[in-house]
């Protein structure tokens, strides 16, 4: 059976609600932390490291409520959520591959950020290259991602890291 390479917003908050791929599995947050829209491309093969590659799309408009809240007077969204939804496209992608667990992000190697997201943008997107995948006892995720905003490259990540658990009480 072939694997689904997009989702809806609708789909994705399927998986919010735990039912895509079960309760429990890895669930991406819901809204007001879910940070992407739709996932446009998600495949197991290509990406720059021939182990597969995400492609997500948050659509920007000035009522989003991070931006009455991080700054006052100088709203901007916060570089942890971008962040974030770079980590929540790895989880998914690990649920996505047949994973069983609950998704938690285990670190990151580098961050820079060299713009930001503004009210007046229009759409983020977010291109996630998987550079390891671990899918034995340990279910684990090693990733490189950027972030754009209007088409202009803001933030890069190395090597996210998110693991699968099918028991998070001793997390």
């Amino acid at each position: 059976m072939e694997k689904q390479h997009s989702f809806t917003r609708e789909e994705l908050l399927m998986s919010g609600r735990g039912e895509l791929y079960g309760p429990k599995n890895a669930q991406l947050p819901l809204p007001n932390m879910l940070m992407m829209d739709r996932i446009t491309l998600i495949t197991d093969e290509g990406g720059l490291y021939g182990k597969g590659e995400i492609v997500a799309e948050l659509d920007i408009n000035p009522d989003l409520w991070f931006f009455d809240c991080h700054f006052q007077g100088d709203p901007v969204m916060p570089g942890c959520l971008g962040l974030d939804a770079m980590w929540q496209l790895v989880g998914f992608f690990l649920c996505w591959m047949g994973g069983p667990g609950k998704g938690r992000a285990l670190g990151v190697g580098e961050v820079k950020f060299t713009g930001q997201v503004l009210p007046t943008a229009k759409k983020v997107t977010y291109r996630v290259n998987l550079k390891r995948l671990i899918m034995r006892k340990l279910v684990m995720g090693i990733a490189d991602a950027t972030m754009e905003v209007d088409g202009k490259v803001i933030y890069e990540a190395s090597d996210l890291r998110v693991g699968l658990f099918t028991s998070t009480q001793d997390f």
